[in-house]
């Protein structure tokens, strides 16, 4: 009966983690280019294995915000490919369930990317930020 109960608990607790909702938000904090800012500085085009977002182009403090949930095998995985009008280009994976299952929980179950002028930067927290993805 303890292991029937055991296994019940574990199955459960796995039913439960693939329930939440992640919120994945991209946010161009890129320095203006021009004073009227009326140019956008950032190309982002952000996809699945089956889902192609599309692309986006983002002016100086747009966030770009989808919601992802894990597949059962957690292979879920968003990846996308930024281009900054300063010729810079940089692919890089703004959900991944095996990185960020875990940590993106912490903090309202979002995955905060912040697009900067050194790199695409990564917070769970949205107070430290670290650049995962240089350009």
């Amino acid at each position: 009966m303890l292991a029937f109960s055991l296994l019940a608990m574990a199955v459960s607790e796995e039913i439960d983690t693939l329930l939440i909702t992640y919120h994945i938000h991209i946010t161009n904090n890129l320095p203006l280019e021009s004073p009227a800012n009326d140019v956008p500085t950032l190309r982002l085009h952000c996809r699945s294995k089956d889902d192609d977002l599309g692309e986006r182009a983002m002016f100086v403090g747009d966030d770009y915000t989808w919601n992802a949930k894990v597949n059962v095998l957690r292979t879920t995985l968003f990846s996308c490919n930024a281009q900054w009008t300063k010729g810079k280009q940089r692919h890089f994976d703004a959900f991944t369930a095996s990185r960020d299952e875990e940590r993106c929980q912490k903090y309202h179950n979002s995955c905060m990317w912040s697009v900067r002028r050194d790199g695409i930067y990564f917070s769970n927290n949205n107070s430290t930020w670290i650049n995962e993805y240089p350009w």
